[in-house]
């Protein structure tokens, strides 16, 4: 049977093809919302071929299995799969695949328990560096305030979320400096950009292998800042985003020579200065809809030879 082969190949193109032509695409960092968007749409068409593979390959090695996929299905359309062709290969396949799926859901598993704990241990700081006062109530959504040197404001996610600013980033930023970096972080809890990284970290992990979990990982952090980034500019302008950046991380070495883990703020900054257009809406719009139809691609193939019975 040579559909699951042809969902495996299609899988494979896309995963090659992809990633090449999202990172020679001059507009993903014009659009980082839509670039988010293609590449978790590129990223799903992966995972649906293997996924459709799976289960066209157990139906051709087991009856049983067989069964359950076709059982509301007319008896043509059933007929127009050759299952019972299948050779030994068609098991071993679906074995394969299965584990492989097992092993991404086992990965996710561990990467939201590690950032659960991250989360705990975070608040259980927080709670340590600001107390609650007698008798006062922990409260969802809160701005804390914490005596601290270095300037510095992150969302710490959650069913009670919090926004944490250091008494230095009070001190460093001011006006709409300051609501630039809020805006900033706030952007990044509307859009659950944590859900993104958890996925993109669990792939990458799960898979170290596969170039496109990789490049995924790597372009969801750099796309999520440039689309928070993005949120406050339309809040507070483009100008006073890029001058927050730059007080609150420039005593962190990130202007000057060398290697910094916040590497990519100078990137961001300049961004930010040259101000690129926005991509017209109907442009915008082209390009959702294009990534869209990458995951119905798969669908459409598994599908070829029952609406092919339907004549």
């Amino acid at each position: 049977m040579m559909v699951p082969v042809a969902l495996l190949l299609l899988g494979a193109l896309t995963a090659a093809v992809g990633p090449r032509l999202l990172a020679r695409a001059d507009w993903t960092e014009r659009e980082p919302v839509v670039a988010l968007w293609m590449w978790q749409c590129v990223v799903a068409a992966v995972l649906l071929c293997c996924a459709l593979s799976m289960t066209l390959s157990a139906a051709a090695a087991w009856q049983a299995v067989r069964g359950h996929v076709f059982a509301t299905a007319p008896s043509r359309v059933a007929d127009a799969y050759p299952l019972g062709t299948a050779g030994p290969w068609a098991a071993a396949t679906a074995v394969a695949l299965a584990c492989a799926g097992l092993w991404s859901g086992a990965m996710l598993v561990r990467e939201v328990l590690r950032a659960r704990a991250r989360l705990r241990r975070r608040r259980a700081e927080l709670l340590l560096r600001a107390p609650l006062l007698p008798g006062e109530e922990p409260a969802g959504g809160r701005l804390v305030v914490l005596e601290g040197e270095r300037a510095d404001a992150w969302w710490l996610p959650g069913p009670a979320p919090r926004l944490v600013v250091t008494t230095a980033a009070l001190r460093r930023l001011k006006g709409r400096r300051l609501d630039a970096v809020l805006a900033h972080e706030q952007g990044h809890a509307q859009a659950r950009h944590d859900w993104l990284l958890h996925c993109s970290a669990a792939l990458a992990d799960g898979f170290p292998q596969v170039p496109v979990f990789a490049a995924f990982r790597e372009e969801m952090h750099r796309l999520v800042e440039l689309a928070a980034d993005d949120v406050a500019s339309r809040r507070h302008g483009r100008l006073t985003t890029a001058l927050a950046l730059v007080e609150l991380n420039e005593d962190r070495g990130v202007f000057g020579p060398g290697h910094s883990p916040h590497g990519h703020v100078p990137q961001r900054v300049q961004r930010l200065l040259t101000a690129p257009d926005r991509l017209p809406a109907r442009h915008r719009l082209r390009l959702t809809a294009t990534a869209t139809l990458v995951p119905v691609v798969p669908v459409l193939v598994a599908l070829v030879p029952g609406l092919r019975a339907f004549g």
